[in-house]
């Protein structure tokens, strides 16, 4: 497949895998760090995502992804081959029991996630930058608006949101049509080869990219879909290499997914391909473009992941109906 992808109307053209950094600071900093970044960019690769919130569920420093980040951008010098992810306005995870519905998007706490950002990441300016989560206390118009400052003074060059429901981004895009504004040019919620068999997840202030909202992409190519959880948060892996006892615990665990197992694994016989590019060859089949993020423990993971896109998977591999 073509190893760019361009939103409509921006000047964005992104690797189809984007670099995520959930783990970045706690199973990779400094010198492995190095080597992960500077292996994707050497591959092709120029997305790398981060949140400002990441991962403050874990003791000892606040923003550690965004910092580690930072760091290589630093060190590298090549803030110019990168297009550059973060997000604001998430609650605050840093309680022994976070509050998942208080949302932070206010125009004060956005403006001091941004900047916060900025000077973690050592950059000017974040090439897009997300609501991580929604708060319906807010209009959507006083939502985008505070987007649209930070685009004049410089600070991002766009926009998008993530774990938005489908009814407020329609109604974002309306607004934004109406006011002239390019708007939210990507989306980030749960997409991956598990969902539709899976548990729901402990978080209820995830989205899902189905029914209403798997049409909605259909329709918007101008909102490019970013799935997260891509590879379902290791429930393949561990079924396969650990067995079924060890996969209990997981949401991905039921009767369905233990067929899509099975699948997976014709496909890697099919294909002579590896598990990571049999469960992300299902985002290369969709109707519509996907960019999903991927977050690799060692460079080897991201040459992996990296190969899918050399597979020829077709929709028809990923069609059951157990």
């Amino acid at each position: 497949m073509e190893k760019r992808i361009q939103i409509p109307d921006t000047e964005l053209s992104l690797y189809p895998i984007g670099l995520g950094t959930v783990d970045a600071g706690l199973r990779w900093d400094g010198a492995d760090a190095d080597r992960i970044f500077d292996s994707y960019v050497d591959l092709g690769g120029n997305l790398i995502d981060s949140a400002h919130v990441y991962s403050d569920w874990v003791p000892g420093e606040i923003a550690r992804s965004e910092r580690v980040v930072g760091d290589w951008l630093q060190r590298s010098g090549k803030r110019d081959k990168i297009v550059l992810i973060t997000k604001g306005g998430h609650p605050d995870m840093t309680p022994k029991e976070p509050d998942m519905f208080a949302s932070r998007c206010s125009r004060e706490e956005m403006v001091s996630d941004v900047n916060a950002s900025l000077k973690q990441l050592r950059t000017d300016y974040i090439d897009l930058y997300f609501y991580h989560r929604d708060d319906k206390r807010f209009t959507v118009e006083e939502e985008i608006e505070t987007m649209e400052s930070f685009v004049k003074e410089g600070k991002i060059r766009y926009y998008g949101c993530s774990n938005w429901t489908v009814e407020r981004m329609i109604e974002a895009d309306n607004y934004c049509k109406a006011k002239g504004y390019r708007g939210f040019v990507a989306d980030q919620s749960l997409l991956n080869v598990g969902m539709k068999y899976m548990n729901p997840m402990p978080d209820p202030t995830l989205a899902y990219t189905q029914g209403p909202a798997y049409q909605y992409h259909i329709d918007n190519p101008r909102n490019l879909m970013m799935p997260y959880m891509g590879v379902c948060s290791g429930f393949f892996y561990i079924l396969k290499g650990a067995g079924e006892e060890a996969a209990k615990k997981s949401n991905y665990y039921t009767p369905g997914n233990l067929k899509v197992a099975k699948r997976l694994d014709e496909l890697c016989e099919k294909y002579g391909c590896t598990l990571t590019q049999a469960i992300l060859g299902y985002f290369y089949t969709r109707e519509f473009n996907c960019i999903p993020l991927y977050g690799p423990a060692v460079p080897e993971h991201m040459q992996d992941a990296a190969g899918t896109l050399d597979v020829p998977f077709t929709k028809e591999d990923y069609e059951f109906d157990f």
